[in-house]
Protein backbone atom coordinates (compact mmCIF):
# COMPACT_ATOMS: atom_id res chain seq x y z
CA UNK A 1 0.00 0.00 0.00
CA UNK A 2 1.55 3.00 -1.16
CA UNK A 3 1.40 6.21 0.84
CA UNK A 4 2.25 9.80 1.15
CA UNK A 5 2.54 12.46 4.01
CA UNK A 6 -0.85 13.50 2.96
CA UNK A 7 -1.94 10.26 3.59
CA UNK A 8 0.21 9.64 6.46
CA UNK A 9 -1.88 12.57 7.96
CA UNK A 10 -5.05 11.03 7.28
CA UNK A 11 -4.39 7.89 9.00
CA UNK A 12 -3.06 10.43 12.10
CA UNK A 13 -6.08 12.90 12.15
CA UNK A 14 -8.28 9.44 12.11
CA UNK A 15 -6.55 8.23 14.92
CA UNK A 16 -7.17 11.38 17.00
CA UNK A 17 -10.52 11.61 16.04
CA UNK A 18 -11.09 7.67 17.66
CA UNK A 19 -9.39 8.99 20.82
CA UNK A 20 -11.15 11.85 21.34
CA UNK A 21 -14.34 9.70 20.88
CA UNK A 22 -13.49 7.26 23.39
CA UNK A 23 -14.01 8.88 27.14
CA UNK A 24 -12.37 5.89 29.32
CA UNK A 25 -9.25 3.83 29.36
CA UNK A 26 -9.03 1.22 26.51
CA UNK A 27 -6.42 -1.35 25.12
CA UNK A 28 -7.84 -2.21 21.37
CA UNK A 29 -10.07 -0.53 18.80
CA UNK A 30 -11.36 -2.08 16.00
CA UNK A 31 -12.69 0.30 13.23
CA UNK A 32 -15.32 -1.02 10.21
CA UNK A 33 -16.39 1.46 6.93
CA UNK A 34 -17.42 0.67 3.77
CA UNK A 35 -17.91 3.15 0.90
CA UNK A 36 -20.40 2.08 -2.33
CA UNK A 37 -20.07 3.63 -5.94
CA UNK A 38 -23.01 4.42 -7.62
CA UNK A 39 -23.25 5.05 -11.21
CA UNK A 40 -24.72 8.36 -10.76
CA UNK A 41 -22.08 9.71 -8.72
CA UNK A 42 -23.70 8.70 -5.30
CA UNK A 43 -21.89 7.04 -2.42
CA UNK A 44 -23.42 5.18 0.24
CA UNK A 45 -21.67 3.54 2.81
CA UNK A 46 -21.72 2.55 7.04
CA UNK A 47 -19.22 3.04 9.98
CA UNK A 48 -18.95 1.56 13.10
CA UNK A 49 -16.34 0.60 15.88
CA UNK A 50 -16.08 -1.27 19.12
CA UNK A 51 -13.54 -0.92 22.06
CA UNK A 52 -11.95 -2.96 24.57
CA UNK A 53 -11.99 -1.07 28.54
CA UNK A 54 -8.76 -1.59 29.66
CA UNK A 55 -9.31 -3.55 32.70
CA UNK A 56 -7.83 -6.47 35.15
CA UNK A 57 -10.66 -8.45 34.08
CA UNK A 58 -11.96 -9.10 30.83
CA UNK A 59 -14.60 -6.95 29.52
CA UNK A 60 -16.69 -6.73 26.87
CA UNK A 61 -16.47 -4.45 23.67
CA UNK A 62 -18.31 -1.26 23.73
CA UNK A 63 -20.06 -0.37 20.94
CA UNK A 64 -19.23 3.20 19.62
CA UNK A 65 -22.89 3.91 19.94
CA UNK A 66 -23.27 3.06 23.41
CA UNK A 67 -21.08 5.97 24.70
CA UNK A 68 -23.80 8.45 24.41
CA UNK A 69 -26.44 6.37 27.08
CA UNK A 70 -23.25 5.16 29.02
CA UNK A 71 -21.44 8.29 29.49
CA UNK A 72 -24.15 11.01 29.81
CA UNK A 73 -23.03 12.41 26.45
CA UNK A 74 -25.59 14.19 24.40
CA UNK A 75 -26.54 11.96 21.76
CA UNK A 76 -26.99 14.32 18.38
CA UNK A 77 -23.40 16.17 19.37
CA UNK A 78 -21.80 12.67 19.36
CA UNK A 79 -23.46 11.47 16.32
CA UNK A 80 -21.71 14.37 14.78
CA UNK A 81 -18.51 13.41 15.71
CA UNK A 82 -19.18 9.80 13.84
CA UNK A 83 -19.98 11.89 10.49
CA UNK A 84 -17.09 13.73 10.84
CA UNK A 85 -14.93 10.55 11.40
CA UNK A 86 -16.33 8.85 8.58
CA UNK A 87 -15.59 12.01 6.49
CA UNK A 88 -12.04 11.96 7.16
CA UNK A 89 -12.36 8.14 6.29
CA UNK A 90 -13.65 8.63 2.96
CA UNK A 91 -10.85 11.45 2.38
CA UNK A 92 -8.40 9.44 2.44
CA UNK A 93 -10.10 7.01 0.33
CA UNK A 94 -9.96 9.87 -2.35
CA UNK A 95 -6.35 10.66 -1.50
CA UNK A 96 -5.05 7.11 -1.82
CA UNK A 97 -7.08 7.05 -5.68
CA UNK A 98 -5.02 10.53 -6.48
CA UNK A 99 -2.14 8.69 -5.94
CA UNK A 100 -3.09 5.64 -7.95
CA UNK A 101 -4.03 3.06 -5.81
CA UNK A 102 -7.53 1.30 -6.44
CA UNK A 103 -10.83 2.39 -4.42
CA UNK A 104 -11.48 -0.07 -1.72
CA UNK A 105 -15.09 -0.84 -1.14
CA UNK A 106 -14.48 -1.64 2.68
CA UNK A 107 -11.47 -1.00 5.40
CA UNK A 108 -11.36 -2.62 9.13
CA UNK A 109 -8.98 -0.23 10.80
CA UNK A 110 -7.13 -1.76 14.21
CA UNK A 111 -5.18 0.24 17.01
CA UNK A 112 -3.84 -2.47 19.23
CA UNK A 113 0.00 -2.78 21.09
CA UNK A 114 0.74 0.41 20.16
CA UNK A 115 0.12 0.27 16.10
CA UNK A 116 -2.10 1.12 13.47
CA UNK A 117 -3.88 -1.23 11.08
CA UNK A 118 -5.59 -0.81 8.32
CA UNK A 119 -6.82 -3.29 6.00
CA UNK A 120 -8.53 -2.48 2.70
CA UNK A 121 -10.89 -5.35 0.75
CA UNK A 122 -12.05 -4.90 -2.63
CA UNK A 123 -15.58 -6.96 -2.89
CA UNK A 124 -18.01 -5.64 -5.16
CA UNK A 125 -20.57 -5.36 -1.97
CA UNK A 126 -23.50 -4.73 -4.50
CA UNK A 127 -23.19 -8.26 -5.58
CA UNK A 128 -22.13 -9.62 -2.65
CA UNK A 129 -24.10 -13.08 -1.20
CA UNK A 130 -23.93 -11.25 2.23
CA UNK A 131 -26.31 -8.49 3.53
CA UNK A 132 -24.75 -6.11 5.49
CA UNK A 133 -26.33 -7.70 8.51
CA UNK A 134 -24.49 -10.93 7.72
CA UNK A 135 -21.16 -8.72 6.96
CA UNK A 136 -21.26 -7.60 10.31
CA UNK A 137 -22.02 -10.67 12.29
CA UNK A 138 -18.76 -12.12 10.16
CA UNK A 139 -16.77 -9.27 11.16
CA UNK A 140 -17.46 -9.32 14.81
CA UNK A 141 -16.67 -13.12 14.94
CA UNK A 142 -13.14 -11.77 13.44
CA UNK A 143 -12.42 -9.34 15.20
CA UNK A 144 -14.44 -8.98 18.63
CA UNK A 145 -13.91 -12.50 20.06
CA UNK A 146 -17.52 -13.49 19.85
CA UNK A 147 -17.79 -16.91 20.36
CA UNK A 148 -19.47 -18.88 17.57
CA UNK A 149 -21.62 -20.53 20.57
CA UNK A 150 -23.41 -17.06 21.40
CA UNK A 151 -25.19 -17.19 17.24
CA UNK A 152 -28.16 -19.10 16.29
CA UNK A 153 -27.92 -22.24 14.33
CA UNK A 154 -29.03 -20.14 11.46
CA UNK A 155 -26.17 -17.09 11.95
CA UNK A 156 -23.56 -19.68 12.47
CA UNK A 157 -24.31 -21.79 9.87
CA UNK A 158 -24.05 -18.77 7.84
CA UNK A 159 -20.28 -17.55 9.22
CA UNK A 160 -19.00 -21.46 9.08
CA UNK A 161 -20.25 -21.62 4.95
CA UNK A 162 -18.51 -17.92 4.68
CA UNK A 163 -15.32 -19.13 6.45
CA UNK A 164 -15.11 -22.43 3.92
CA UNK A 165 -15.74 -20.51 1.33
CA UNK A 166 -12.97 -17.74 2.27
CA UNK A 167 -10.46 -20.18 1.08
CA UNK A 168 -11.44 -21.25 -2.37
CA UNK A 169 -12.10 -17.22 -3.69
CA UNK A 170 -9.31 -14.69 -5.16
CA UNK A 171 -10.66 -11.36 -3.42
CA UNK A 172 -7.63 -9.49 -3.01
CA UNK A 173 -6.99 -7.09 -0.14
CA UNK A 174 -3.81 -4.68 1.23
CA UNK A 175 -2.59 -4.11 4.55
CA UNK A 176 -0.60 -0.79 6.27
CA UNK A 177 0.59 -0.94 9.27
CA UNK A 178 2.55 2.21 11.51
CA UNK A 179 3.26 3.20 14.98
CA UNK A 180 0.11 4.71 16.51
CA UNK A 181 0.55 8.60 17.23
CA UNK A 182 1.27 9.17 20.26
CA UNK A 183 1.00 12.89 21.31
CA UNK A 184 -1.26 13.04 24.13
CA UNK A 185 -5.55 13.88 22.69
CA UNK A 186 -8.04 15.11 24.87
CA UNK A 187 -11.21 13.00 24.18
CA UNK A 188 -14.82 13.89 24.75
CA UNK A 189 -15.01 13.90 28.29
CA UNK A 190 -11.63 15.26 29.09
CA UNK A 191 -10.36 12.03 30.45
CA UNK A 192 -6.96 12.20 30.68
CA UNK A 193 -4.82 9.73 29.86
CA UNK A 194 -1.26 9.06 30.73
CA UNK A 195 1.10 10.79 28.18
CA UNK A 196 3.32 8.68 26.05
CA UNK A 197 5.41 10.63 24.43
CA UNK A 198 5.41 14.20 22.84
CA UNK A 199 6.40 13.02 19.20
CA UNK A 200 4.73 11.14 16.98
CA UNK A 201 6.37 8.07 15.45
CA UNK A 202 6.04 5.53 12.50
CA UNK A 203 6.78 2.36 12.45
CA UNK A 204 6.18 1.83 8.34
CA UNK A 205 5.47 -2.60 8.06
CA UNK A 206 3.69 -2.35 4.78
CA UNK A 207 2.05 -5.28 2.69
CA UNK A 208 0.23 -4.73 -0.49
CA UNK A 209 -2.16 -7.42 -1.85
CA UNK A 210 -2.66 -10.33 0.74
CA UNK A 211 -5.11 -12.23 -1.00
CA UNK A 212 -7.37 -12.02 1.78
CA UNK A 213 -11.10 -12.61 1.61
CA UNK A 214 -13.03 -9.39 2.57
CA UNK A 215 -14.12 -9.05 6.55
CA UNK A 216 -16.28 -6.77 6.56
CA UNK A 217 -19.58 -6.42 8.13
CA UNK A 218 -22.77 -4.40 9.52
CA UNK A 219 -25.97 -5.89 10.96
CA UNK A 220 -28.78 -5.46 13.71
CA UNK A 221 -29.59 -8.32 15.89
CA UNK A 222 -29.80 -9.20 19.90
CA UNK A 223 -26.00 -9.00 20.18
CA UNK A 224 -25.26 -6.05 17.12
CA UNK A 225 -26.86 -2.91 19.27
CA UNK A 226 -26.63 0.16 17.37
CA UNK A 227 -24.64 0.86 13.82
CA UNK A 228 -24.08 3.86 11.78
CA UNK A 229 -25.58 3.09 8.72
CA UNK A 230 -25.23 5.90 6.20
CA UNK A 231 -26.84 4.45 3.31
CA UNK A 232 -29.96 5.68 1.53
CA UNK A 233 -31.64 2.32 1.98
CA UNK A 234 -32.42 0.61 5.29
CA UNK A 235 -32.85 -2.71 5.30
CA UNK A 236 -32.58 -3.99 8.91
CA UNK A 237 -34.70 -2.63 11.56
CA UNK A 238 -32.70 -0.69 14.42
CA UNK A 239 -33.21 -0.47 18.12
CA UNK A 240 -32.20 3.29 18.64
CA UNK A 241 -32.27 6.31 16.24
CA UNK A 242 -28.72 6.43 15.81
CA UNK A 243 -28.30 5.23 12.10
CA UNK A 244 -27.67 8.05 9.76
CA UNK A 245 -28.88 7.95 6.22
CA UNK A 246 -26.66 10.22 4.18
CA UNK A 247 -26.08 10.35 0.66
CA UNK A 248 -23.24 12.31 -0.92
Amino acid sequence: MLTTSNIRKGYEQIQKQLFYMIPEKWDRVYLYASVVDHFNGLQTGEMFFYYFPKSILKKNPVNVYEVPSKFNIDESAYLKLAEKLYREIKKLRKELVTIGEKPWSSVTMSIENFKFNAKYEYENLQDSNYTSYDRHLIWRYQYLDIPLTSYSKKERKMIEEYLKNKKHNNNKSATYQEGIYKKTVSNITEYNKPEIKEETTYIKENNDNIGLDSISAQRENKNVENNHHIDSKQEQPVIKSQILNINY
